[in-house]
């Protein structure tokens, strides 16, 4: 039991430190320099944040209807591209940048 709960006061502290509303909630950082999300991310006992996303690229977005061909050719491929390190799972910074920015 003491283990859990070491491992809920550290996702706790994270999250406070991050200013995320909770673990596995990825908040857009629009002041950050550089990256333009972080999220405090928890996969079993394992707590991690992660700051991902290019601040100011214009990414392809969720899928909409009658979207050009050029932003399909887009988000396929960044998906290819990054294909290894989205399987990896929620530790990852390319796994959160293709749910939120692709």
């Amino acid at each position: 039991m003491k283990k859990t709960s070491s491992v809920a006061k550290k996702a706790a502290a994270a999250v406070k430190r991050a200013g995320v509303s909770g673990v596995n909630k990825p908040k857009a950082t629009p002041t950050h320099p550089k990256k333009s999300h972080i999220v405090v991310a928890k996969e079993g006992a394992k707590v991690k944040t992660i700051r991902f996303g290019e601040q100011g690229a214009k990414t392809a977005g969720k899928p909409k209807a009658g979207e050009s061909d050029k932003m399909k050719k887009k988000r396929a491929s960044f998906k290819s591209r990054h294909g290894r390190n989205i399987k990896k799972g929620k530790m990852s910074a390319a796994y959160w940048a293709d749910k939120v920015k692709w």
